[in-house]
């Protein structure tokens, strides 16, 4: 197509419908060789996370730039075979790995591949897909050539899609290639989207936590919350509204997701609330993850209210538990049909000592699948992990695994002395009465005020001294020279299908002397009947008789960084090359809290590589050395998801809590992410 009859189109498609202008069988292919001006720009640009964009290609063969139409080609491969090579698309997928090594590998690459973002009406960025390997060379060339392509009114920063190119980037004069990084443009975003949704209910402001805790007594399902941190106890309402930056890991937000209700940050909605009024009133709230920002809007009280959301038309399916005579064991021994006497927790930590012992068949599953037009990713995992050919894959992963990640040693107590333990005291005996009988009749008013005398019993109880003794020989024979411990919950009553228990559990970490370990044995047993434990239960139908508590004491590793990785893309659903990983330089807990705002990352688990997406409360990224160990993180991750995987998809994904001690990266949790 030439370039005065592509002008041409663009200009009657500007006369047109909206309709008509993203009619891909209308839509022009692109602009070829010509100034983008704002007009055009906004036609041809498609929008992706809010921002409109319209992709870049420029032919290095015949110093020309083309800039690509996003109604009518999703990918930049699919313009180049038609429009450039005048090759059969199915052809070009076909060999599509070949196609892309050539494009985004290549040093002598023809084509230079990228994305073109409109932020506001201030500037544009520039940006290559995230595994492309420009170096610093052809980045200046590649900005250079669109720049001169585009509306002068308009900035142009390049915004470095991975680690390697913001190393690539800092080579450069700023004032030859001015640039923005991702982290920055994440701390100034004024709506993020944390779980897509929509809900009708009363709007509730609350400015300081103090605040929420006074009216706490009033908070109904059917409210919407807003505030700038929400605390891990919420109970269940219609949707929460972040007024700060927070991270999609934290507890509250693991329940939103759970819960399926609309969840995001704004933090200019305190503005907008006050200035028209919407405290206290009905609103429709829906978050769109391709939309630009929060839609809010005040709608009529109902007159009736809607019935509030039966919990227990999805029902929670639980396995049996065995609460017969079980021992005190060793981490190590246990698989994960032992979850059944000691947890669920105890037992993904017990599989995970027997796959780094002994491997796993099941390793390369994930890479297996076809991702058409891929027959599979095997060769990428294979060039990830520099080995030729498939035939060692399976030893290779494995190998990888055993070098990359280690596990703390440690013992898990079942439930069965959680057991004898409760019924060593009539009183305790007694309140569980009262509280099965409360439940039972759902009566609200009692249910609280028994759970806290039920807590607070089971911490005063002494243990009986045979107890005791039998839990402290089995940590002197196994974990004997340990001078840090972390007590942990390890319940049957979580991590099940459509009940996560995000944070519902106690955990204690720094305990260094006997008294304060068998204290922190009973405050992991009293867990079980927190009021908010005992209340989400029931919300969902899990009755209290079928609840019970393990715990794990575990070598506490010293840490100089430590987070959570989950093995998916939180904000895309479906990316099948990234995880997400959150890092802290002080405390795991603090993520999943929320009390922290912590590094984010995604890293890349087919062709590598990582990029930097909020540094958090921090003020500068991390070391080039932190950042490889999360690359290897990333990988065991998504090699250790197809271990766990439930299903023959291996897509299941996990939440893994990690921490970083030197040069060792230790895994302190695994279980799956819902």
């Amino acid at each position: 197509m030439s370039t005065t009859m592509t002008r041409a189109r663009v200009k009657n498609a500007a006369c047109g419908t909206r309709e008509e202008v993203l009619s891909p069988e209308n839509a022009v292919p692109g602009i070829i060789g010509q100034r983008l001006t704002l007009e055009a720009f906004q036609q041809l640009a498609g929008v992706l996370a809010g921002y409109p964009y319209v992709k870049v290609v420029v032919d290095r063969e015949n110093s020309q730039i083309h800039f690509i139409n996003a109604a009518r080609y999703e990918f930049h491969s699919a313009y180049i075979g038609s429009e450039i090579l005048k090759e059969d698309h199915r052809l070009l997928l076909a060999r599509i790995d070949e196609f892309n090594k050539s494009v985004y590998m290549d040093p002598q690459r023809r084509f230079y591949l990228g994305i073109l973002a409109l932020h506001g009406k201030d500037f544009f960025t520039l940006e290559t897909v995230e595994v492309d390997t420009m170096d610093a060379e052809m980045l200046r060339y590649f900005y250079s050539f669109v720049q001169k392509h585009l509306d002068p009114s308009l900035p142009l920063l390049f915004k470095p899609a991975n680690h390697q190119q913001e190393g690539f980037i800092a080579e450069i004069d700023p004032a030859q290639v001015p640039r923005i990084y991702s982290h920055q443009l994440f701390a100034s975003a004024r709506f993020i989207p944390l779980n897509k949704g929509q809900a009708q209910g009363r709007l509730r402001v609350f400015r300081t936590e103090k605040d929420y805790r006074r009216e706490s007594g009033s908070i109904a399902w059917h409210d919407i919350l807003v505030m700038d941190r929400v605390p891990d106890d919420i109970p269940r309402v219609a949707g929460i509204l972040n007024t700060r930056h927070t991270t999609p890991l934290s507890h509250t937000n693991v329940l939103a997701s759970g819960w399926r209700i609309p969840n995001a940050i704004g933090l200019d909605v305190l503005e907008r609330i006050e200035r028209e009024g919407l405290d206290g009133r009905w609103v429709e709230y829906r978050v769109d993850t391709d939309a630009s920002e929060i839609f809010l809007r005040e709608i009529k009280k109902p007159q009736e209210l809607p019935e509030r959301p039966d919990l227990r038309s999805q029902p929670v399916r639980m396995e049996e538990p065995e609460v017969v005579r079980s021992p005190v064991e060793s981490l190590d021994r246990l698989r994960l049909s032992d979850r059944s006497r000691y947890g669920t927790k105890a037992a993904s930590l017990g599989e995970l000592h027997r796959v780094l012992q002994k491997g796993s068949e099941r390793l390369l599953g994930f890479y297996q699948i076809q991702r058409p037009p891929r027959e599979n990713l095997l060769g990428h995992l294979a060039a990830q992990l520099h080995v030729k050919g498939e035939g060692r894959l399976a030893r290779a992963s494995w190998e990888f695994l055993k070098s990359a990640v280690r596990v703390p040693r440690g013992i898990a107590i079942p439930f069965s002395l959680h057991q004898e333990f409760l019924q060593s005291s009539p009183r305790i005996q007694q309140l569980i009465g009262k509280l099965k009988m409360a439940l039972e009749l759902d009566a609200q008013a009692a249910i609280e005020p028994l759970c806290l005398q039920l807590e607070q019993a089971i911490r005063s109880q002494r243990l009986p001294d045979k107890m005791r003794d039998y839990i402290d020989a089995q940590i002197v024979k196994r974990l004997g020279g340990v001078r840090s411990f972390v007590v942990r919950s390890s319940s049957n009553a979580e991590d099940l299908e459509n009940f996560s228990a995000a944070g519902i559990y106690e955990s204690i970490n720094h305990v260094t002397t006997a008294n304060h370990l068998f204290e922190s044995v009973r405050d992991v047993w009293a867990s079980l009947v927190s009021p908010r434990s005992v209340r989400l239960r029931h919300e969902v139908g899990i009755s209290l008789d079928d609840c019970y508590m393990g715990v794990i004491i575990q070598e506490e590793a010293p840490s100089t960084l430590g987070g959570v990785l989950v093995t998916k893309n939180p904000a895309q659903a479906g990316d099948f090359r990234n995880v997400y990983i959150n890092a802290s330089k002080r405390s795991v807990k603090n993520v999943v809290q929320g009390s922290e705002l912590p590094y984010q990352f995604l890293y890349n688990t087919v062709e590598g590589g990582g990029r930097t997406l909020s540094l958090g409360g921090a003020k500068e990224d991390l070391s080039i050395d932190q950042k490889a160990s999360l690359q290897k993180l990333a990988l065991a991750g998504r090699l250790l998801q197809s271990h766990y995987s439930q299903d023959y998809t291996f897509s299941t994904p996990l939440d893994i809590e990690w921490v970083l001690s030197g040069q060792d990266l230790y895994i302190l949790q695994i279980r799956p992410y819902r």
